[in-house]
């Protein structure tokens, strides 16, 4: 397996685990809250809704990452 295979494969996985990660991530409030309508905007995540977004945040840099890596190293063949 090659370099440029295996960034292709990171950058494939980690954009597939990103989009399923926000998917599964809960709405804290509603649409209206962001425009003054009653509900918090703003809510403190705990437990498995923090270690989601973390996860969410981690999974989208190794996407960032990989497609820089894959820009910089050049392809041999």
């Amino acid at each position: 397996m090659t370099l440029d295979s295996f960034l292709q494969i990171v950058t494939v996985a980690s954009a597939v685990l990103t989009v399923v990660a926000i998917l599964l991530q809960q709405r804290g409030s509603t649409l209206g809250a962001g425009f003054g309508s009653s509900g918090e905007l703003y809510t403190t995540r705990r437990g498995f809704d923090k270690n989601l977004f973390d996860a969410t945040i981690v999974l989208a840099s190794i996407f960032v990452l990989s497609i820089l890596a894959g820009l910089l190293i050049p392809s041999v063949g």
